[in-house]
């Protein structure tokens, strides 16, 4: 049943913008190192004697505002596929339960986002080799700057589901997301344990790899509270 209700949720995207955002999301990115780049390339590569480490920080510095930003998007998108056509009831008519309809839409929504990661992965390698660094590509560090930030974010997307699942009015949602970018951007000036702060400050961390099982744990956690709370709810 939860792969019927996958591929429902994935028909339903069709046409609803849902893979361009993915698309946006990643090469929006890498287009403000193209301007950057394309500007001032000389004066960025005396800054470091590393180039492909400098040109990563580069992008990392807007991959969490992109990732954040993104969630709020889709997740508030998402639900209100349902809300315009008024198919919250229709849907949970069905013999299924209102948990497997929770898990799906979480699931398609992290699907969306592990593909946009990916592309940014693409994206970051392809442009990095277009500038011709006088260096050896560093494949492992291009995969943790571009998947360690989803996984990260992982609670962020739990959170915003759960917001924009419940609420009748999606202005909710993205209020919370744009106020969770917001935080982001400022995520310097932040104490660590804000879930907006955590796909930024990887890399402060001596093993980035603690922020993946941070985000898979408390994702999970947020991931199940809204599940509850969507159960426990009247049908919109």
């Amino acid at each position: 049943m939860i792969g019927k209700l996958i591929m429902a949720d994935f028909l339903k995207m069709k046409r609803k913008g849902f893979w361009f955002l993915a698309f946006l999301g990643p090469f929006g990115v890498i287009a403000l190192q193209m301007v950057n780049y394309g500007v001032r390339k000389e004066y960025l590569l005396t800054q470091s004697e590393d180039d492909w480490g400098y040109y990563l920080l580069n992008v990392n510095s807007f991959t969490p505002l992109a990732i954040v930003l993104g969630i709020a998007i889709v997740t508030s998108a998402i639900a209100s596929v349902e809300n315009e056509t008024n198919a919250w009831k229709q849907l949970l008519a069905l013999p299924i339960s209102k948990k497997t309809v929770f898990l799906s839409k979480f699931m398609v929504l992290a699907f969306l986002l592990l593909v946009s990661s990916a592309l940014l992965s693409i994206f970051t390698l392809g442009y990095g080799m277009y500038l011709n660094f006088d260096q050896e590509i560093p494949y492992s560090d291009i995969i943790i700057f571009s998947f360690y930030p989803y996984f990260a974010a992982l609670p962020i997307l739990a959170l915003q589901l759960w917001i924009a699942t419940v609420s009748n009015n999606q202005g909710i949602p993205i209020t919370t997301g744009i106020l969770g970018t917001i935080i982001t951007y400022s995520s310097a000036s932040l104490p660590d344990w804000l879930i907006w702060k955590w796909p930024a400050v990887m890399l402060e961390w001596e093993e980035p790899i603690r922020i993946v099982m941070l985000g898979f744990g408390f994702g999970f956690l947020l991931f199940i509270v809204g599940m509850i709370d969507f159960v426990r709810r009247d049908v919109k």
